[in-house]
């Protein structure tokens, strides 16, 4: 209950405040979302299967930020950041879609 407090408040101080996402930080901050997810949803199916640890959740989600955004920055570096950007959205987003399968197997018995 105190995470989604801190969500809600979090998104209503996001909406009235509209802070601003400097320019250098621009580029990775939809791959850090995506990978944040990434680790939400496979928190929700460990939890779901029974074998959550916070512990593992949270170093989860902070690599799983982090290292996709190493990945988009060592593309900048390289002049290929589109291409390494696509080929993270598209690894992260066939884990969320296989972690949303198996929660949604889980909740419907199906």
């Amino acid at each position: 209950m105190i995470a989604v407090l801190g969500l809600v408040i979090g998104v209503v101080v996001g909406v009235f405040v509209q802070p601003e996402v400097p320019n250098a930080v621009v580029p990775y901050l939809p791959i850090a979302v995506v990978a944040a997810l990434d680790a939400v949803f496979g928190g929700v199916r460990a939890m779901l299967d029974g074998i959550f640890d916070d512990k593992v959740f949270v170093v989860s989600f902070l690599s799983n930020v982090v290292v996709a955004a190493l990945i988009v920055f060592l593309g900048d570096q390289l002049g290929v950041g589109s291409q390494l950007s696509t080929g993270v959205v598209v690894v992260l987003g066939i884990r969320i879609f296989s972690n949303a399968a198996a929660i949604r197997r889980h909740v419907f018995r199906a």
